[in-house]
């Protein structure tokens, strides 16, 4: 009996001896006033003016995580700091329950601890997780004027054609990849245009801390190739001139909360650079402790770690754009997170004559908001081997998701005025079920050439609306006047009456204009805004 007690004592202590996953959420950010004077100490002057052109404000989401504060934690007794968030202003740790615990009571800057294991948690939903089988190889594939070659589907399904046919490739567009790896993306012949053309910008292993990113495993290297990827006549991406970072927070051989910290460490990272889209082909409901799962009524957009970091990068003007899942033929048949975010441009996948694929994910989401947004080529879609170079089929919301990814950048290139939520509502709009949506087609498959003609109209008819300038006989500056009162971003071209360009200036900074240096006469100024254009005559005296 005495052995038999002690057994069930020792059973009963494990959750308090055994090491848990947890976030310790921190009360202030007491050293922010130097960062937010001095924004470029947080951020590069392209996010900046990412920030700028959709008018959004620094805030305190934007500072680092107190250095002070994580000091005191990483040096508490028996905890292990794995992670950070500026945005969640929190700290990804791991230690036994108690010790844990007791950082809220020895640090009165902890403001909440969340564990990962919820049923821990005194506050929240307190609702147990359901458990439901979880693919261990989380990337077995299911396998099965440019030349296109076998990416031609993929392409014009979504009239991406059209839009390199405009000029809009990528170019000057700044994509990150989160993903599981991007082995030989350094050598393979399909990533030599990056390579040559420098637009690799850089990368990161989030997992093994290491500033090399030519390894891990193959997903992102496939994943990248639907974006990227270059064989004239034989493969070419949806965004082939586009710039990149690639960035690794996926694990694979584990499946740990960690991830979702490490991938919400990626994003700010990517923020920070002045990144316009990230691509996630990654999601999460299940871990290798189902004690950590995710059940249906978490995937609200509020719940999880990851999805809330995602709703942040939303709101900080980027695109996200991720993969639905691969669950729809499962028990388990809905999105995982951080696709479940209300932010995040959610995508499943169609066969070749648009049909849904049967593995592509349902929504809607656990609060009832469509998802998928979008769909795209994702059943016998093609990719870059990562061993053999060559193009070869696959299948996955994986490879909806870059392909799609590709399409948005040259999109958001060819009207960079426009939000990143006006980018998603006007590709939704486009959509072959926007009327009539569901929960596995969502809004439906986008049409890229409607949507880009249809942006045009309007931007083209708003603009002759609203530009107007003043004074007008000018002495020696002029203002140009729009429905917003914000210029910056416009172009002006004056010409004389032979049609010589006399002045001009690109991208302007300011709405007013000094032109004391022209001569007095009579002259034409065209005011450009992206593809729209005005003209007006304009009198120097």
């Amino acid at each position: 009996m005495k052995k038999l007690l002690l057994v069930f004592v020792f059973l009963i202590s494990l959750p308090f001896f055994g090491q848990e996953d947890a976030w310790v959420h921190l009360q202030d950010k007491p050293n922010s006033e130097p960062y937010l004077a001095m924004p470029l100490t947080m951020l590069s002057q392209r996010a900046l003016d990412r920030r700028t052109r959709q008018n959004i404000s620094l805030d305190l989401k934007d500072v680092p995580v107190d250095a002070a504060y994580y000091a005191q934690i990483k040096s508490a007794t028996g905890i292990t700091v794995l992670a950070k968030s500026k945005w969640l202003n929190a700290i990804h740790v791991q230690g036994t329950q108690v010790d844990i615990t007791n950082l809220q009571s020895n640090f009165p800057f902890v403001a909440q601890i969340e564990f990962a294991h919820n049923a821990i948690n005194t506050e929240g939903k307190g609702s147990q997780r359901s458990v439901h089988l979880k693919n261990k190889n989380k990337f077995t594939a299911m396998k099965t004027s440019y030349n296109y070659g076998t990416t031609n589907t993929q392409v014009t399904m979504l009239n991406a054609d059209f839009l390199h046919q405009e000029g809009y490739t990528g170019k000057g567009m700044l994509i990150a990849v989160i993903d599981a790896g991007f082995p030989n993306v350094d050598e393979l012949l399909a990533f030599q245009k990056l390579r040559d053309n420098n637009q690799i910008l850089g990368g990161y292993d989030f997992v093994n801390r290491s500033t090399s990113f030519y390894t891990g495993n193959n997903h992102g290297t496939n994943v990248l190739s639907d974006i990227a990827g270059f064989i004239d006549g034989v493969f070419v991406g949806t965004a082939p001139d586009a710039s990149f970072y690639l960035f690794i927070s996926e694990d694979v051989d584990n499946e740990v909360p960690l991830e979702e910290s490490l991938w919400v460490e990626a994003a700010e990272r990517a923020d920070s650079l002045g990144v316009d889209v990230i691509n996630t082909s990654l999601g999460y409901t299940t871990f290798d402790n189902a004690n950590y799962n995710y059940s249906y009524a978490d995937m609200d957009g509020k719940t999880t770690f990851i999805s809330r970091g995602a709703e942040i990068g939303a709101s900080r003007g980027m695109m996200l754009v991720n993969s639905a899942g691969n669950s729809g033929s499962s028990s388990w048949k809905y999105m995982g997170a951080p696709a479940d975010a209300a932010g995040v441009f959610t995508v499943g996948a169609v066969d070749a004559f648009e049909n849904i694929a049967s593995f592509s994910s349902f929504g809607p989401t656990a609060d009832n908001r469509i998802k998928p947004d979008v769909l795209a080529h994702g059943e016998n879609v093609f990719v870059i081997d990562h061993i053999t170079g060559v193009p070869t089929p696959s299948n996955g919301t994986s490879f909806s998701s870059p392909v799609m990814s590709g399409v948005v950048a040259c999109f958001w290139q060819a009207f960079p005025n426009l939000t990143s939520t006006e980018l998603r509502q006007r590709i939704r709009a486009s959509a072959d079920r926007y009327n009539n949506p569901d929960e596995q087609y969502g809004y439906g498959v986008p049409d890229f050439k409607s949507a880009y003609e249809t942006v045009l109209s309007r931007d083209q008819e708003n603009f002759l609306n609203i530009t107007t300038i003043f004074p007008n006989p000018v002495n020696s500056a002029f203002t140009i006047k729009t429905n917003d009162n914000n210029s910056i971003g416009l172009s002006i071209k004056i010409y004389n009456l032979f049609g010589s360009m006399v002045f001009q200036k690109v991208n302007l900074k300011s709405n007013t204009i000094e032109v004391s240096g022209l001569s007095t006469g009579i002259y034409i100024l065209k005011v450009t805004n992206g593809t729209s254009q005005k003209t007006f005559k304009l009198v120097k005296n």
